[in-house]
């Protein structure tokens, strides 16, 4: 642990971060998987859809705060609506 009272509280506000940062991660990777898991069913389209609006806010937070590139999430983002219109097209 660090000597400097400055570099300890640097010390303690990373780790909070982290823990903060991955539970957010968590939290997207668990929203996608409901929804992918929704689209194999492939029965409620109203429900799929709910679940992909759901997803598509945690990624834009996540982008907007910056614990993911924006360019990962647009990428995330646009694959998840190929999906949606791949499966539920008429």
């Amino acid at each position: 642990m660090a000597n400097i009272k400055s570099a300890k509280k640097r010390v303690l506000i990373a780790e909070a971060r982290r823990v903060k940062n991955a539970a957010a991660r968590s939290k997207i990777r668990t929203a996608i998987k409901k929804y992918e898991a929704s689209l194999l069913e492939a029965s409620n389209k109203e429900e799929t859809q709910a679940l992909l609006v759901a997803a598509i806010s945690l990624l834009d937070k996540a982008a907007q705060s910056n614990l993911m590139h924006r360019n990962a999430v647009a990428r995330k983002k646009s694959r998840m609506v190929l999906k949606f219109n791949k499966t539920y097209a008429a």
